[in-house]
């Protein structure tokens, strides 16, 4: 069953959260206990992220700085296929314009359809550290949209060279595209984000998951202007609690994301990185609580470095 079917199908709100592939040359321990921490709340799927290789200079044998692509964090179809395996849970990796050519992605989707995972998250991705706007990869897309044709086309059986699959396919990707509500950082204005997330929709995406927000009415009033434009599928909010006293300053500047005054003045209090995860937690549980009392479809947790505020939410919320 796909993840918009265990979202629709659910009886009461469900849960998810994310996980980071390991760093390169770590073992997937530190994954597995992350998951054990929250599976306990019936997770109904998992998101993985997928990070872009970044440009870093190198010492060579010869004693020569060079500047070469690195990726941090490898093998993120490893790590679906390992927490499938394990936990027989939905794992629904992130598919990404940024740092990946047209012809990586269809390998990836072929990896993918071999291990039987056909959830899927399409992101543009954020800008390569070292680029002042966002560029495409050589031979890649600059828009979430654009990959989904490619998707779309492989679920109609052609490769992007436009030759056909030698097998008719039995199961088709499902995928799901980000939604902002205090608009993308790139965007002139909301309007204009909710014209392109509608066209994402109309392409195929089965649901929406939100850009974290620490104000639940900027969420609930996005979700109302997006069915005034006609977009129906779920609009599942991204919540992540604060675990660190810095976050008050790096999150916005980060994210564009706005936090409410009294929330900030409470971490402003804070004296210790403890202190504050604690507020975090006391925030995060009362957004989750009032959002299942909407009747939310799903709610997603951004857990990186978080896991265990995030139990303590849902223990409080759910």
């Amino acid at each position: 069953m796909k993840v918009i079917d265990l979202i629709n199908n659910s009886k009461s709100t469900a849960f998810s959260f994310e996980i980071l592939p390991p760093l390169k040359g770590n073992s997937i321990d530190m994954v597995y206990k992350t998951i054990d921490l929250l599976r306990e709340f019936d997770p109904k799927y998992i998101n993985i992220t997928t990070h872009r290789s970044q440009m870093v200079y190198k010492t060579m044998p010869n004693g020569l700085y060079q500047f070469v692509a690195e990726r941090h964090r490898p093998g993120t179809v490893a790590v679906a296929a390992a927490i499938k395996n394990k936990y027989k849970i939905n794992v629904v990796p992130h598919i990404l314009c940024s740092g990946f050519s047209k012809e990586e992605t269809e390998y990836v989707l072929i990896d993918l359809d071999f291990l039987g995972i056909h959830d899927l998250l399409l992101l543009r991705g954020d800008k390569a550290v070292q680029d002042k706007s966002f560029t495409p990869t050589a031979n890649g897309y600059a828009h979430a949209s654009e990959l989904q044709k490619q998707i779309n086309q492989f679920n109609e059986g052609f490769f992007i060279d436009g030759t056909a699959q030698l097998q008719k396919k039995n199961t088709m990707f499902s995928y799901g595209v980000a939604g902002y509500p205090e608009k993308h950082d790139e965007a002139p204005n909301l309007d204009s984000d909710i014209y392109w997330l509608k066209q994402k929709v109309e392409n195929g995406a089965d649901y929406v998951v939100t850009q974290m927000f620490f104000d639940n009415q900027k969420y609930f009033d996005f979700v109302a202007r997006c069915r005034q434009e006609g977009i129906t599928v779920p609009i599942i909010p991204g919540l992540k609690p604060i675990t660190f006293m810095n976050q008050l300053t790096v999150l916005p500047k980060i994210f564009h994301v706005d936090i409410p005054e009294d929330f900030a003045v409470e971490l402003r209090k804070c004296k210790s990185d403890e202190e504050a995860r604690i507020v975090g937690v006391e925030w995060c549980a009362k957004q989750t609580q009032e959002l299942i009392k909407q009747g939310v479809p799903s709610i997603h947790f951004y857990s990186m470095m978080a896991a265990k505020s995030v139990k303590e939410v849902v223990q409080k919320a759910y």
